[in-house]
């Protein structure tokens, strides 16, 4: 198993997959990710071929993150990100609507079957393409794009409904 072109090739898949885990954090995606390709790298005898290899990386990202909630949940840090954008200038009004926007938004996105929402969020929030989308579910590039163009639909025609 050649470790480098797996980090190479797979790097953006597990990035995008923990975008989408870590809700856009970039930061916190890119250490979880070094952190997934050291334990690939460590564990790389296990990989037995079961499954393909982003498969794999991609469960072992979903540890990784459901481990980093853990230890969070344990050591809650107090969010500075909301101390910060007072001081922006924006006004608490249109901090107010866009955080209720936003809520409607993934409350909509919950809504949808979870394959859909699946979808729809490795695409928004992962940046993945459609074609890995496929892949980490299975599924062909096709599928992916139409699922994704379907939800985003239904989005819509619920989001309006709050206009």
């Amino acid at each position: 198993m050649d470790i480098k072109k797996i980090c190479e090739e797979y790097y953006q898949l597990v990035l995008g997959f923990l975008l989408t885990l870590t809700n856009g954090n970039r930061d916190l995606a890119e250490d979880l990710t070094q952190e997934v390709f050291l334990r690939a790298i460590k564990n790389s005898n296990a990989f037995r071929g079961d499954s393909k290899v982003s498969t794999w990386l991609c469960q072992i990202a979903k540890y990784t993150f459901w481990q980093y909630l853990d230890k969070k949940n344990k050591h809650p840090m107090v969010p500075i990100d909301e101390l910060m954008n007072l001081s922006t200038g924006e006004l608490i009004e249109e901090i107010y609507i866009r955080d209720e926007m936003n809520d409607l938004l993934y409350k909509s996105i919950d809504k949808l079957d979870s394959l859909s929402r699946d979808v729809v969020l490795y695409r928004l929030k992962g940046e993945l393409s459609f074609k890995d989308i496929g892949d980490i579910l299975g599924k062909t590039e096709n599928w992916a794009r139409v699922t994704f163009f379907r939800g985003k639909a239904k989005i819509v025609k619920e989001m309006s409904q709050y206009e």
